[in-house]
């Protein structure tokens, strides 16, 4: 399976840290109905059988709606539940192994901050990248914030998508017309509004016009 720059359009990743009186996995089908593209369930509290317990439904419901659905970090979990894809940063597995591991139909992503690290990540067999922070965010406070330049050179140095991740909100996502980013990941803009819904349809409709302007 290989990634389509549709995919990356409107990417969720996942934080139960908004759940409140809702559950994850009510949260992520008011998402999906408002339109995101694909979900990456990230845990980092869980052990794992509650993580895998999490996966299983979280893929079922992700694939009821036809979206992908991607496990960060956890290998293992991603393969139990058969995940779509596995998405990892630069400290966690590398690449190689991963992909050893996850099988050649399994979609792999990798986090990149430069464009050495991106040239790396395909090489080594990655079929989309995440970057950033393109944006100051408070979910990722080990993350610097890299310059729109840096992002743009990384575009223009790989042929897998690039989504970019980080602080990006209705407010700001503009700014990144014409850096080459196929699309944006996306976390509190998504999980911690009132109306998860409505707030992802006016996500898509904006990312969609982000995409597709061409800057001469």
């Amino acid at each position: 399976m290989r990634c389509s720059d549709k995919t990356m359009l409107l990417y969720a990743v996942t934080d139960r840290a908004w759940t409140g009186k809702e559950s994850l996995y009510e949260q992520v089908e008011k998402a999906i109905k408002g339109g995101v593209t694909c979900v990456q369930l990230r845990e980092k509290a869980l052990d794992e059988e509650m993580f895998l317990k999490e996966a299983k439904s979280i893929r079922a419901l992700c694939h009821r709606y036809g979206i992908p659905f991607i496990v960060n970090d956890n290998v293992k979990v991603a393969v139990a539940c058969r995940a779509d894809g596995i998405h990892v940063g630069q400290e966690d597995m590398a690449a190689e192994d991963v992909r050893r591991l996850a099988g050649e139909k399994m979609l792999l992503g990798v986090s990149v901050h430069s464009v050495e690290e991106a040239k790396e990540a395909v090489a080594r067999g990655a079929d989309y990248l995440g970057a950033g922070a393109v944006f100051s965010t408070a979910t990722k406070t080990d993350v610097d914030q890299m310059p729109l330049e840096v992002l743009q050179d990384i575009c223009r140095a790989v042929e897998v998508p690039v989504v970019a991740i980080g602080g990006i909100h209705l407010e700001n996502m503009m700014e990144l017309v014409g850096r080459g980013a196929k699309g944006v990941a996306l976390v509190s803009a998504i999980f911690s509004a009132q109306d998860i819904e409505g707030e992802c349809r006016r996500l898509r409709r904006m990312a969609e016009e982000m995409v597709s302007v061409v800057v001469s």
